[in-house]
């Protein structure tokens, strides 16, 4: 199976909550692939529906670290940071969200709770 098919089960395993088969997934692709933006974006999602706050913010933190215009891991990463808390940090990813994509509605609407 190449890489997109990979990708596409994985993410359908990860829409269906199976995580630990999605999980299984985007790690054989990053493997393959260790730069991979996409799976590892996955990836860090699935650690945060599995309850590993703290893999999740750091896996999303590397995508966004990587890739700076990759608004959807830096938007996740920002929900994630605003469901535990870290509010300041949230809030300079959404700003940061709605400077490369000023209609991001997702983003505008996170913008009310913040300062």
């Amino acid at each position: 199976m190449n890489l997109d098919a990979l990708y596409q089960t994985g993410f359908q395993a990860r829409c269906d909550g199976n995580y630990s088969y999605a999980k299984d997934i985007f790690e054989q692709i990053l493997r393959q692939d260790p730069l991979n933006p996409n799976a590892k974006w996955q990836l860090g999602l699935v650690q945060g529906f599995e309850g590993d706050f703290d893999g999740s913010i750091d896996t999303l933190q590397q995508v966004v670290n990587a890739n700076p215009g990759h608004t959807k891991a830096r938007y996740d990463l920002g929900m994630t940071q605003m469901m535990l808390g870290m509010q300041d940090e949230a809030c300079e990813n959404f700003r940061i969200v709605l400077s490369q994509d000023p209609n991001h509605e997702d983003a505008q609407r996170q913008m009310v709770y913040c300062p």
